[in-house]
């Protein structure tokens, strides 16, 4: 079995728990507030932001053992670069206030997650890191475009509103089959158990980003 298979299969519990959140069923089926949606997208933003400085510093990290890692890393920063600006274009077509969230705080879930990121490449094995873009990547992918359709058509937000999910869903299956790849050429054992163990972990704190979002109010009477 090649270690892209393994690592599936040794996450699908973790990846199954995920998806079964709550917030993240309703919103598969539209069942979300303008509230919701918008304090999804403040969270990624904060998130996101760090893609790119996180990859910087996993590329610096590597050891003479993993340097055939910065190639791809750098076609990775070029990818990813700029995308939080996608979702602040995102919340001011929800009518949000963009440059509040710029200069906002993220929640301690998110920041829990960024902080767990930059532990593993500095503290731990930097190759670890890849475990986070198997979660976020193909989180992505499953769940993005499904969800950005149910929730336009429930909001009636227009289309700009929904470029970033757009963009990582359906759309980015190109940067699973590159991340499959290159999972593919790792050869040490060290190496894929810190995936392996930084997925898992990665599951659980991106769960909890979720789990922190605000509970969709319940109508009153007047809005039924």
């Amino acid at each position: 079995m090649n270690f892209f298979d393994t690592l599936q299969q040794s996450t699908e519990q973790s990846r199954r728990k995920l998806f079964s959140i709550p917030v993240i069923q309703d919103a598969l089926r539209g069942d979300v507030s303008l509230e919701q949606y918008v304090a999804f997208l403040s969270q990624a933003y904060h998130h996101v932001k760090q893609t790119a400085p996180l990859l910087m510093a996993c590329g610096g990290r590597l050891n003479r053992n993993q340097v055939w890692l910065r190639t791809a890393i750098a076609e990775y920063i070029e990818e990813e670069i700029g995308h939080e600006e996608w979702i602040l274009s995102d919340i001011e077509a929800c009518g949000g206030d963009s440059e509040n969230v710029r200069h906002s705080h993220p929640q301690s879930a998110t920041e829990l997650m960024v902080a767990y990121a930059y532990h593993q490449i500095d503290r731990e094995n930097p190759v670890g890191f890849f475990g986070m873009v198997h979660v976020l990547e193909g989180t992505s992918t499953a769940l993005a475009t499904n969800a950005a359709a149910a929730i336009q058509n429930a909001l009636g937000l227009p289309v700009q509103a929904f470029s970033y999910l757009n963009s990582h869903g359906s759309l980015d299956l190109k940067h699973v089959r590159f991340f499959e790849g290159l999972m593919n050429q790792l050869d040490g054992e060290s190496d894929k158990a810190a995936v392996i163990h930084c997925a898992r972990m990665v599951y659980q704190l991106y769960g909890d980003i979720f789990r922190s979002l605000p509970a969709k109010r319940p109508a009153m009477e007047w809005e039924v």
